[in-house]
């Protein structure tokens, strides 16, 4: 094991004995990201040599699918907290009951009003990419699933840069970009009944701020390019239209269907992808199906 992963988990980890049953089948998936990860009990104490395996696997892989997973939100908290501290949704009218660390996605409605984050994902994205400080991962932990509809994409954006055509490299290896939540607020708000208004306060913790196009993953030293079509405004020290032409431009590559998986939940799935490494999206489903997932957030390192 490397000295980089194993730096990466920290020493609070307890070293308990597992038995063989708490000891993972790690699959990688036949496409350009992800793998399940089989017969693994989160609910269960895991040893180091176990936790070790898994953030190695989320490294190769970027998106980890614990299947069958009966945990409660406390539970999904802390094993988030095992890979970083976490980090709290602007949005704070729908966290968890009791949990502020949990973002409740849910387009169900009780009492007249909306239990959680309904259009959570409607644009492809990397989570929080508009902090000083962006994800390094999310976890998504399903509930309760529609019938049909509510598929989640990733695009692999490692394989994004790597396909660029070395022109369009050469325009944005060292170029900046700047990332806010408010880029596409207004839009979602239209779309929605349920979006709420900021406050000033909602409004300040989210100033907008300036990331590399081309970011370094801290811990594998691939590059990935790092703009989204939701959170990305303008690439920075250029004219306008141009940089409205060569964003467009990156987000039609970053996500061909080459670069892309298409996850088709599963009951009790939890997903643990890295934000560095992927943009995702919500396909959406039916109105009159319910959906409602639980989700974790676990703070990065300012991008280079």
């Amino acid at each position: 094991m490397s000295a980089v992963l194993s730096a990466a988990v920290p020493s609070a980890v307890p070293s308990v004995a597992v038995s063989p049953e708490n000891t993972p089948l790690i699959r990688p998936f036949d496409g350009p990201l992800g793998a399940e990860v089989i017969g693994l009990d989160l609910a269960r104490p895991l040893s180091r040599k176990v936790l070790l395996q898994l953030h190695a696997a989320h490294l190769e892989h970027h998106v980890l699918v614990f299947r069958d997973q009966r945990i409660t939100p406390q539970q999904q908290v802390d094993f988030s907290r095992l890979f970083g501290p976490l980090q709290i949704h602007v949005l704070r009218n729908f966290q968890l009951a009791g949990h502020p660390e949990v973002l409740v996605v849910s387009n169900i409605v009780e009492n007249g009003k909306p239990i959680g984050l309904g259009d959570a994902g409607h644009f492809w994205h990397s989570d929080l990419s508009y902090k000083e400080k962006p994800s390094l991962g999310s976890m998504l932990h399903a509930q309760e699933l529609p019938a049909e509809g509510g598929d989640t994409l990733f695009a692999n954006m490692h394989l994004a840069w790597d396909t660029l055509p070395e022109a369009v490299k050469s325009q944005v290896r060292y170029a900046k970009a700047e990332h806010s939540y408010l880029k596409q607020y207004g839009e979602l708000q239209r779309r929605s009944p349920w979006r709420p208004n900021l406050t000033q306060a909602q409004i300040d913790e989210v100033k907008p701020v300036v990331h590399p196009v081309v970011r370094t993953h801290p811990e594998t030293g691939r590059q990935a390019l790092f703009v989204s079509e939701h959170f990305t405004t303008r690439i920075v020290g250029i004219p306008e239209d141009e940089s409205e032409a060569l964003l467009k431009e990156l987000f039609a590559h970053s996500v061909k269907p080459q670069h892309v998986y298409r996850h088709q939940w599963q009951p009790h799935d939890m997903v643990f992808w890295d934000n560095r490494s992927l943009m995702h999206l919500a396909a959406g489903c039916p109105a009159d199906q319910r959906r409602k997932l639980y989700r974790t957030t676990i703070e990065g390192d300012v991008p280079y």
